[in-house]
């Protein structure tokens, strides 16, 4: 019945040597992210924690907008590298920065001008607004720099070269904690900025993070940048990157929308600030113990995209099919471990650490546990959607997959329950959960069609011979 799982030690290999520094960064990144949220979670009060949280409401948008433009990338990256065509990547690093660029400068600016304004639009709390504005107004610009240098590192780890990312993301994340304590608290002879000074650091922090990405990328010689190809990326290369990337970057846009409107629920629902704060700390938390699981679909689409564009395309559904198993059976795993470790480690033992009220407390746990029962379909759904079927070039079933059940079901059951039945943020976060059950029936069915094998390179060598 399993028999597709054996595929030989030296695959297994392949995945555990490409996931390893995946999962590596991963966890630097969301652990020094909990300290952070330690470090601000520490000032007096919910307000502090609240605010920062809703500031990251469009953040969270532009970033999973970086992730598209990084993964529609990589769809046509990964296929070029299993055929040795450096000169396409370059021109794909191309496009995607000038892209990544212009977007993220844009959101900058905005935050920049009308920062109370833009964050009033996800709470009328003014409280909590004036303080998420302050914020988001230094901490935007930080995101010009970083979108930049996450298109470079997606680039090489879709050339198998994970390692890269690690890190330069190591150097970025120790040293924004670092520069957090600095300046959240006044150390070292600096002003105690509170929330303000968490926007210092990071802001410090991804310009340190694009100089190294910046040196490596001139010092490389694995692969080499032309500068000629980057100015110039072409017109047909730019025709077949609209093709494959506009869905991705829909897809991400549009899932970070809606997933953004979660908390600007909570934020509308009776006792705001301590669900916000709650959903903040449990949000971290997941994302330390999940990195192990998010990490296959990273590699999946690594695998997939390579085995096509290196002419393999007969083995590819058996490929996928044994790594939305492995992230299955580990969703379930992890998701059993993070269940035990809510109720008898975190409940006790980390929330304490931060300056919360019991309520908010009480609401963290429900999250990190609701979030623990649906973990195995939701480890299947990224590497699915995000792994299998992006690397396999089917853009737009992947975004259609992952975006119905979250805008025709859970988005609207969410604002029921929450904004018009007025009911518990229990049932709030089970209607939000639900969104996986549907989308894991949806993927399933359109791998199994086998429908999801492109060779999206193809396009652009027969034009280019022409």
């Amino acid at each position: 019945m399993l028999s597709y799982m054996n595929r030989g030690r030296l695959f297994y290999k392949d995945v555990v040597t490409l996931a390893l520094p995946i999962i590596a960064q991963n966890l630097i990144t969301e652990s020094l992210a909990l300290v952070d949220t330690f470090m601000v979670g520490s000032l007096p009060g919910d307000a502090p924690m609240a605010a920062v949280t809703l500031a990251n409401i469009p953040i969270f948008v532009i970033l999973l907008l970086i992730f598209g433009l990084q993964s529609g990338a990589s769809v046509l990256i990964s296929q070029f590298w299993g055929k040795g065509d450096t000169d396409s990547i370059n021109r794909v690093i191309g496009i995607g920065v000038y892209a990544a660029g212009a977007i993220t400068l844009t959101f900058a600016l905005i935050m920049f001008f009308f920062p109370v304004q833009f964050i009033g639009l996800f709470s009328n709390n003014d409280e909590i607004v004036a303080i998420a504005a302050e914020y988001g107004r230094i901490v935007g610009f930080s995101y010009v720099f970083n979108s930049i240098t996450q298109v470079y590192l997606g680039a090489h780890r879709s050339m198998e070269n994970p390692k890269l990312g690690l890190a330069v993301l190591s150097v970025s994340m120790c040293s924004n904690t670092f520069l957090n304590w600095v300046f959240i608290f006044g150390n070292l002879g600096a002003p105690a900025l509170g929330v303000v000074g968490a926007a210092v650091g990071t802001l410090c922090a991804r310009i340190l993070e694009f100089i190294v990405m910046a040196v490596y990328a001139v010092c490389n010689k694995r692969f080499r940048l032309k500068p000629a190809l980057l100015l110039r990326p072409g017109r047909e290369l730019m025709k077949s990157y609209a093709r494959y990337s506009t869905p991705v970057v829909l897809n991400e846009t549009m899932w970070g929308l809606g997933t953004s409107l979660y908390p600007t629920i909570m934020g509308y629902m009776a006792g705001s600030t301590e669900i916000l704060a709650g959903y903040a700390i449990s949000g971290n938390i997941e994302k330390v113990c999940t990195v192990v699981v998010f990490a296959i679909a990273g590699t999946a689409a690594i695998i997939v995209g390579r085995e096509i564009g290196a002419g393999r395309a007969s083995t590819v559904y058996d490929t996928g099919k044994c790594l939305n198993t492995l992230a299955f059976l580990t969703g379930l795993a992890v998701g059993a471990a993070g269940i035990l470790g809510a109720l008898f480690f975190v409940s006790p033992v980390v929330y304490p650490l931060f300056g919360l009220s019991q309520e908010a407390r009480d609401i963290a746990t429900m999250m990190l546990i609701v979030t623990f029962a649906f973990l195995s379909v939701r480890s299947f759904n990224s590497t699915n959607i995000v792994g299998v079927l992006r690397g396999g070039g089917d853009v737009r079933a992947a975004t259609i997959t992952d975006l119905i059940p979250l805008w025709c079901f859970a988005l609207p059951l969410s604002a029921v329950f929450g904004l018009v039945l007025h009911l518990d943020i229990f049932w709030v976060y089970m209607g939000i959960s639900l969104e996986n059950v549907l989308k894991f029936f949806l993927g399933v069915r359109r791998f199994r069609s086998g429908a999801w094998i492109h060779d999206v390179t193809q396009i652009s060598y027969r034009k280019a011979e022409v």
